[in-house]
């Protein structure tokens, strides 16, 4: 803080804000600080709500206010009230109410004060008792952590609660005023009574109930309106409100972007960390002495192979010699220094001027170096200023809009420049503020890369000592252990068995996608298939099968056909244990079973096969004749009912899913405490409040208990077919039962347990508005509070919470919660591409007839929006009953499906005519579209022959499928119709993952409550009789629907049933312990955590597909546009292209995909050679280039994560080294050509001059004709006497080649009447031309001047697309 001294000036003074500031002596303050201190709190807050949570009802004549309850709450709360005086003494009453857990530590001592008066003891002041376990929450940081990330940003999260109350209060108040005058409806008369109705909608519990009643209440003529209002405010409560609370936590656990990136880096140098130690199964060897063993060496070091050296890493080792040497130089003694003796002096003189001279001649090399390098830097510069200046595209005028490909180039070589460029410039003074501030961003920018350089090269190399670490701990193991790596100690490393073992275990199906010799990729036609057989191992799919086989054969046990007793279903059991004790047998001796790097028994997985082995194993010798109920030999059933499991273990993507949900344990964990926590809060209140007081008498005329006893009548009704005789004074049947008083048959709260299993089921919705309807009507109406209260507090917050932190740590474990922005979208692009595929749609006809007008109708916009809006007026005529006894109005409704269909037909037509059968063909739409309109031709011919009931049926599933293909007709059906195709590809193994955990329920639901008796819910339809039926009820338990009714129904006991103490198959009672867990943990893990993925899975494409614009790195257009150029250019319509058409493609693109060759012809050369080199020169697929085009569209700095950012950057340094080669050799290619030219064009120089001599010799001895000039062209072309036609020819081919040949080059319009030069040949103009002009234009002395200019002229050019060969490719376009 700032503090004024006593000159007036201020000064900065530090202060310690936790100082205590009370009036207590330093001894009391120290020990309220203490660690000790805190512990003893918390451990007394811990058994107050132990000893609270012991509480339950004794009876009405038990003294509650005094019992051992009471005082230990009374001894309790004075413990607090003195802590809280102590603090309040140590710290000041000021820094005491400062912080926030103090304030809400003295409520709790103030209401608990309260509490302990007798007249209030057992009141709404429960409330502060039970809240005392919220402390116990500083137990654990993880825990405390957590309830911060979620509830500590409190605004979001309050601000929702407020609305979401705010809503209620209004709806509530708005149906009161509509409802309350209607008669014979109970639920508006009140505000309460409104506002309840309002809340059950909310909770979609029992919503139909208060709607119907409505309904029938205000009668015919509004109930149209009635119903409209009720489902509008249900679809808003349900699908947006409580959406927003998932919305709000799933937003308060992301994370920050920096702390994004920040967690990535340590992630993987967790994983780094991991992979260096060796699991304790093999270090256990470390315990052990050395015993090293001699090997035979099997090859001589000459049969080694050579690795191969990057010349890059040369060129840096050769830049570092060198300044090496010139820092030598520097640290060269001097003679000053020097401490020799005067016989050694002229020695070291020599030395400092041999010195002295060696750095002149460096330092005057270097500076020559760089006077020309910059000179030549700014000529070059100064050239394509000018070039830029005479093409027009200077400042002055709009320049062309940069595509991204060329904008991530630009900041690619920029990137790499600031890294490579030399860090020793100075700022001079004469710079402006302009110059100062680029260069102190190149700075900043330049440390920031440097920066992340040297953090991804350290985890790298972290990486890389990890994994060397690990193979050289094992190498010497492998060493010094004799029995290291040796299958039960026993089979040699290479022993013959054990690699005849390791052959089975690892055969499997290997597709070879691309041509071993040429590198091409194959088309094949079942590519899917292959990668499904090539999935697992041979052994694996045999044992999947096996598996699959054994579950079919469990599925046909019953409690009245069991294994035990039919030899048939023993077959199955014989069968799973051989062929599993075989493949546990191969893979044991193949890899180990416990003390070896690939044992079998390596993770929980390999766990779980030998536990399920050992199970059958048990099972099969025993197969016990007698199984009494809650026996060992039942829970032997039970274990075994784990086998369909198996599967997980053996398919990998299965592995993947468990281990996903598996590793968010720790947060799923952390929710359940919370809830938890909540139920025990409010189940404690509820002990409290409600223990004893929700018991009624059977019979609904006695009201005391006192009068309960005796029998009574009760009536029940039955079918009037029965005829029953009835006695004169009984009106209905039914028959006498005892009075009881006892508490309702699903829930109470008379102890802890009962109270939390109640709530339990409030949580999931079910049930909760016969509890509240309940205790409104035996405790009073003010009570009903606190089951709205509960609900509102478990289920908007709780559960939506447990929903958030699912899908969260899903995503989280998956890798994409700790995606920054650029990231995800990157993720996001690469899924998008992976589903986009080509055009299936021919090109236009070339000529303008007829074909070509049907195809330019069929393609418009407005006959695909009529198409469509026939589609739908087709599926209007489905609103009205296709009935045959009705034919009035079913044979019109027919005749115009007919006139639709025709219309169908004529569309199908149209195009077969305009893209022909093959191009019609192409596309699965078309197809799809055909086949419907096949079956509606079909129909038609039925309809009219036979019009029964069949035919009608047969047009409206006709009608049904042509529905469905309005979906690719709009792009936004389509891409919901993508997210649902998507998600479901994606959740396959989800989906399989939970049918396989509801087949062991099932199974288990038959050994448990297979006989149990008929109840409220279960019945001759849902029942646990055979595993069928024990799925379907299942399912039906997934939607959560009366889910604990039926486990109320399954805990059934004497005296409500018959036992039997030795065959579980003869009695009908249930396993209350059995049904509490069966169906609490199937409930949670289904319904809450698997369910849940799904959801996370759906969000997840959802985001993908309906991103914005601005959100995508490749817009819909772009992919869009490149689709159409891939079917310009893909004229077979293969999918596949040769690399030599890439070139052309890339040269077509247009928009934000552009490569002007102008500005970037190396990126151009490196997106050719990346293509090239994929697949060594074969052909590339559509998704190969749009892949790179991907890659190249983003800066990878900030869109890749750091595996696949390492892979991309070596591929490009890789790329660029190989271009630069390329570039050097054809260089050195074009100057051999040139050179070679040259002496060719020295040696026909000399012969025309001999030749010229020889005709002025023999002119002037024959006159009178003299010429000193050679015949131009055109004359020596039409001149067949002359005799040095043949010889001016061949010079004017060398001179000018022509077009046809393979060298030449394109002739610019600008270099028209001028000469041009292309590897040492001139081009000459069309007229005379003197044999002398040419010689003084090929003077080798000129040539000697200009070298300098036209090896950088040279430079400049070349930045072309390919070698020569390649530029008359690029002219055919």
């Amino acid at each position: 803080m700032f503090h004024e001294d006593a000159a007036g000036g201020w000064q900065l003074v530090a202060v310690d804000v936790n100082k205590p500031h009370g009036r207590a002596p330093a001894c009391l303050q120290q020990m309220m600080r203490s660690s000790l201190f805190h512990m003893f709190i918390l451990s007394m807050v811990a058994v107050d709500v132990i000893v609270a949570a012991s509480n339950y009802y004794k009876g009405e004549n038990y003294r509650r206010h005094y019992d051992e309850f009471y005082l230990a709450e009374v001894a309790f709360t004075v413990l607090f009230d003195l802590e809280a005086l102590l603090k309040i003494w140590c710290l000041g009453f000021t820094g005491y109410i400062s912080s926030s857990l103090h304030k809400f530590e003295s409520l709790l001592v103030v209401g608990t004060t309260l509490h302990i008066y007798p007249d209030l003891y057992h009141s709404q002041f429960t409330y502060f008792q039970v809240l005392r376990v919220v402390r116990l929450i500083k137990i654990s940081p993880a825990l405390e952590d957590f309830v911060y990330k979620i509830f500590g940003p409190g605004k979001k999260l309050g601000s929702l609660v407020v609305f979401t109350a705010s809503l209620l209060i209004v709806m509530s108040a708005i149906s009161l005023q509509m409802f309350c005058f209607v008669e014979e409806l109970d639920r508006f008369t009140t505000f309460p009574r409104a506002f309840m109705s309002m809340f059950q909608i909310l909770t979609q519990e029992g919503w139909i109930d208060v709607m119907d009643q409505t309904l029938v209440a205000v009668g015919d003529m509004w109930a149209p309106v009635v119903a409209i209002y009720f489902i509008l405010y249900h679809l808003f409560a349900t699908l947006i409100l409580l959406s927003l609370f998932v919305a709000v936590i799933l937003d308060n656990l992301e994370l920050d972007e920096d702390l994004k990136k920040l967690k990535q880096l340590k992630q993987s140098e967790a994983n780094a960390d991991t992979k260096e130690k060796l699991p304790l199964r093999l270090r256990i060897f470390e315990k052990f002495p050395n015993r090293p063993q001699m090997v035979k060496i099997s090859k001589l070091p000459s049969d080694f192979t050579v690795p191969r050296i990057r010349e890059s890493f040369m060129k840096q080792f050769i830049d570092r010699q060198q300044q090496d040497t010139s820092c030598l130089f520097r640290r060269l003694p001097s003679a000053s220094s020097s401490s020799c003796d005067h016989s050694k002096r002229s020695a070291i003189e020599d030395n400092k001027y041999i010195d002295q001279k060696l750095r002149r001649s460096i330092f005057s090399i270097r500076a020559r170096n760089l006077l020309e390098k910059e000179l030549t830097i700014n000529k070059i510069l100064r050239a394509c200023t000018r070039q830029r200046i005479l093409s027009g595209s200077f400042e002055g005028q709009p320049a062309k809009e940069r595509s991204i490909l060329s904008v991530q180039h630009h900041i690619r070589q920029e990137r790499r420049s600031l890294r490579h460029g030399s860090t020793s410039q100075r700022i001079s003074r004469g710079k402006s503020l302009e110059t100062l501030t680029q260069d102190h961003s190149s700075t900043v920018r330049y440390r920031n890369a440097q920066r992340e350089d040297s953090e991804i090269k350290m985890i790298q190399e972290k990486k890389e000592q990890a994994e060397m670490k690990r193979k050289v701990q094992e190498e010497e193991l492998r060493e010094n252990h004799p029995y290291f790596d040796k299958p039960l100690f026993i089979v040699g490393r290479e022993h013959r068995f054990r690699n005849f073992c390791r052959m089975i275990v690892r055969a499997r199906f290997n597709a070879l996608k691309t041509d071993p010799i040429t590198g091409a990729v194959k088309n094949t036609k079942y590519h899917q298939l292959y990668d499904l057989l090539g999935l697992v191992t041979y052994l694996d799919w045999v044992m999947i099968v096996v598996t699959i086989c054994s579950c079919i054969s469990m599925m046909f046990e019953s409690p009245f056909t069991r294994v035990m007793h039919v030899p048939t279903l023993q077959i199955g059991e014989y069968v799973f244990v051989i062929f599993m004790s075989i493949e546990l047998n191969l893979k044991i001796m193949a890899d180990g079973l416990f003390f070896t790097p690939t044992a079998v028994i390596r993770d929980f997985g390999g766990v779980m096969d030998i536990f399920i082995y050992l199970v059958s194993l048990i099972f099969l010798c025993w197969l016990p004749t007698d199984v009494p109920p809650e026996s060992g030999a039942q829970l032997l059933m039970m274990l075994r009912c784990l086998r369909p499991l198996r599967i997980f273990k053996l398919v990998p993507q299965m592995r993947k899913v468990l281990r996903e949900v598996l590793k968010g344990f720790k947060e799923i964990f952390l929710v359940s405490i919370l809830l938890l926590t909540l139920m025990l809060v409010f189940a404690s209140f509820g002990v409290q409040l409600f223990a004893g007081k929700l018991a009624k008498c059977n019979d609904p005329r006695i009201l005391k208990r006192e009068d309960c006893h005796g029998i009574f009548r009760i009536n029940v009704s039955v079918s009037r077919n029965l005829n029953l005789k009835l006695k004169t004074e009984e009106k209905k049947p039914g028959f006498w039962v005892p009075r009881v008083w006892a508490n309702p048959r699903n829930f109470n709260f008379d102890n802890v347990g009962n109270a939390m299993l109640a709530l339990f089921e409030v949580l999931s919705l079910k049930g909760w508005v016969e509890v509240r309807d309940v205790i409104i009507h035996r405790v009073g109406p003010i009570h009903g509070i606190y089951i709205h209260v509960f609900v509102f507090l478990g289920c908007m917050i709780g559960l939506t919470l447990f929903v958030g932190v699912v899908i969260a740590n899903f995503n989280e474990n998956k890798g994409t919660a700790l995606l920054t922005v650029d990231q995800r979208r990157w993720e996001d692009l690469k899924s998008r591409l992976k589903i986009a595929q080509p055009l299936h749609l021919p090109p236009r006809p070339e000529n303008g007839g007829f074909r070509a007008k049907m195809y330019d109708i069929t393609q418009h916009p407005f006959f695909k929006r009529g198409i469509a809006v026939l589609v739908l007026a087709q599926s209007v005529l489905l609103s009205v009953k296709w009935d045959v006894g009705d034919a009035q109005v079913t044979y019109p409704l027919a005749t115009m499906s007919v006139v639709f269909t025709f219309i169908f037909v004529l569309e199908v037509t149209m195009k077969l005519i305009a893209m022909s059968p093959a191009g019609y063909w192409q596309s699965r739409r078309n197809r799809y579209d055909l086949l419907v309109t096949s079956l509606g031709v079909i129909w038609i011919v039925l309809h009219f022959s036979l019009l029964n009931a069949y035919t009608y049926m047969m047009g409206t599933c006709v009608i049904v499928f042509r529905f469905f293909t309005i979906c690719g007709k709009h792009v936004t059906l389509k891409m919901l119709l993508l997210t649902v195709v998507v998600s479901m590809y994606k959740s396959f193994f989800i989906i399989v993952g939970m049918f396989l955990l509801l087949l062991c329920y099932a199974f288990a639901g038959v050994v448990l409550f297979g006989t149990v008796k008929y109840g409220e819910n279960i019945n001759r339809h849902a029942n646990f009789s055979t595993a069928g039926k024990a799925i379907t009820v299942l399912f039906r338990i997934v939607t959560g629907e009366d889910w604990n009714k039926i486990m109320h129904d399954c805990m059934v006991q004497p005296p409500f049933c018959t036992p039997d103490k030795h065959r579980y198959w003869e009695t009908d009672c249930g396993n209350y312990a059995g049904a509490l867990i069966y169906f609490c943990s199937f409930y949670v893990i289904i319904a809450y955590i698997m369910v849940n993925l799904l959801v996370a899975i759906i969000v997840e494409n959802f985001s993908l597909f309906y991103s914005t614009e601005e959100d995508q790195l490749l817009s819909y257009n772009d992919l869009r546009h490149f689709q159409i150029i891939w079917n310009m250019v893909d004229d077979k319509r293969e999918g596949v292209i040769p690399t030599s058409r890439v070139k052309f493609l890339l040269r077509l693109l247009r928009g934000r995909l552009e490569v002007d060759l102008d500005k970037d012809k190396l990126l151009f050369k490196h997106m050719c050679y990346e293509m090239e080199r994929l697949h060594s020169g074969g052909d590339v697929t559509f998704h190969d280039v749009l892949s790179m085009l991907s890659y190249r569209s983003v800066d990878i700095r900030k869109s890749l994560q750091l595996e696949e950012l390492l892979a991309r950057e070596q591929l490009e340094y890789t790329i660029e080294e190989e271009v630069a080669k390329q570039t050097i050799r054809m260089w050195l290619k074009k100057c051999l050509k040139r050179i070679r030219a040259k002496q060719h064009q020295s040696c026909s120089i000399i012969h025309s001059l001999r030749e010229s001599q020889q005709q002025e010799l023999s002119s002037f001895l024959n006159p009178p004709s003299i010429e000193t000039t050679v015949p131009s062209e055109d004359h020596n072309a039409n001149n067949p006497d002359n005799p040095s036609q043949p010889e001016m020819s061949d010079l004017q081919q060398l001179l000018s080649p022509t077009l046809s040949d393979r060298g030449g080059y394109r002739q610019d319009s600008a270099d028209l009447g001028r000469p041009q030069r292309k590897l040492g040949q001139w081009r000459l103009p069309a007229g005379r031309t003197s044999v002398k002009s040419i010689v003084c234009k090929m003077n080798p002395v000129n040539d000697g001047a200009s070298s300098g200019s036209e090896v950088k002229k040279w430079w400049t050019r070349q930045l072309t697309v390919e070698s020569d060969e390649s530029g008359d490719d690029l002219i055919d376009i």
